[in-house]
């Protein structure tokens, strides 16, 4: 086995070693880094969902007041406006998911599931929590999930959930007198649930992993054949015209003439010294002749 094929084989483990270890923390901070932007999503969504909350209280709610008192228009209720808006954002994006899940809602649309009801106990049992994340499996993959609490703190609220005789009547009369009912200022009724697919942001850290590999594959490569290329002409030519020189002499062929590499580096100085040895050899020999 050659010099430069030994040195190869140790550039190629060295660097094999290197992509490895640079892959794994580059894929472990390309995966939060999207768990980020993802996060940032949801911060977008829950923006928007809480300005359509926003506008349906303080303007339709006022203008449809009077005709709630004959018919209760659901159109009045921030929670139903917010989610029916994101239903048609998820005519364009259905991987999106967003619902405001109570544990004792007046409309059983808005009822959580199993799943959603971890999640607000999790947020009922420590009220300091701001939000709780998960990463749930979906029908379509992974889900980046994050819940935020629904907590009653206007006392107008209750005029609607507090007892059946204080409701609206149209209210009552659309959904009944048994549920909605019974909730207490300050308390968490349930929670804004936001989840938005990992697939894409798992893709696109796979996609920058292998930007990464085939990157760094490619700057080696060059710089391989660079080194290979110096090797040879700073080194193994050198190392390879003395040891033909060696092998002449030794075999009694006095007529090859010395080697002089230029400069001052560590084969210059090597050939220095092969150049005095062979002197000193023909000297010898000249001296047993004699």
């Amino acid at each position: 086995m050659g010099l430069r094929l030994k040195f190869n084989l140790i550039l190629a483990l060295c660097f094999i070693i290197g992509l490895i270890a640079s892959s794994a923390v580059f894929y472990q901070v390309s995966k939060e880094n999207a768990l980020e932007q993802l996060h940032a999503q949801i911060g977008v969504l829950r923006a928007q969902a809480l300005a359509v909350r926003r506008y349906t209280s303080e303007e339709v709610r006022p203008l449809l007041s009077d005709m709630s008192d004959v018919q209760f228009l659901p159109q009045t209720v921030p929670s139903f406006s917010a989610q029916t808006a994101f239903s048609n954002f998820r005519d364009h994006f259905p991987d999106f998911y967003y619902k405001e899940a109570v544990l004792n809602p007046t409309n059983p649309s808005d009822l959580a599931s199993d799943w959603e009801k971890e999640l607000i106990d999790q947020l009922r049992d420590n009220t300091s929590l701001k939000e709780v994340v998960k990463v749930r499996d979906g029908k379509d993959g992974p889900q980046y999930t994050v819940a935020f609490p629904l907590q009653i703190k206007a006392e107008s609220c209750l005029s609607c959930h507090s007892t059946p005789d204080r409701a609206p009547a149209s209210m009552v009369a659309l959904y009944g007198d048994k549920n909605g009912f019974g909730w207490q200022l300050d308390e968490i009724v349930g929670a804004q649930i936001f989840s938005v697919p990992l697939k894409v942001a798992e893709e696109q850290t796979w996609q920058n992993l292998k930007l990464l590999i085939g990157s760094m594959s490619a700057i080696f490569l060059v710089l391989l054949i660079l080194i290979n290329v110096l090797l040879r002409w700073m080194v193994v030519s050198p190392v390879i015209k003395m040891a033909h020189i060696a092998e002449q002499v030794s075999m009694g062929d006095s007529s090859q003439p010395e080697y002089e590499h230029p400069g001052s580096d560590e084969i210059a100085s090597l050939s220095q010294s092969f150049n005095r040895m062979r002197r000193s050899l023909d000297n010898a020999m000249k001296m047993l002749e004699s």
